[in-house]
């Protein structure tokens, strides 16, 4: 028999801003690389989206994405990656 376990949290209002900036930052990620596919025609693969993620980071218009952890926003790209057959 498996048990079954369910959770409730409630973040302060700190922490809820800070999990709607990282939601935010990651909706960015996804939809930037998803443009750059489409773009491109084809999925250029997570490899070259990560480098492009590290120069947009390094830009003005994207420099808040170093704000936040780097891992939810490489997630972003791996999500993308099963997800994009299904999207192009």
């Amino acid at each position: 028999m498996k048990a079954r376990y369910q959770y409730r949290i409630y973040p302060t209002t700190g922490q809820q801003q800070n999990l709607a900036q990282l939601f935010g930052c990651v909706r960015v990620v996804f939809n930037d690389a998803l443009a750059f596919s489409k773009q491109s025609g084809k999925y250029p693969g997570v490899n070259r989206l990560s480098a492009r993620l590290t120069q947009a980071k390094k830009t003005d218009e994207r420099v808040w994405l170093n704000d936040v952890s780097s891992v939810p926003l490489q997630q972003a790209l791996q999500d993308l990656n099963v997800c994009l057959p299904q999207l192009v």
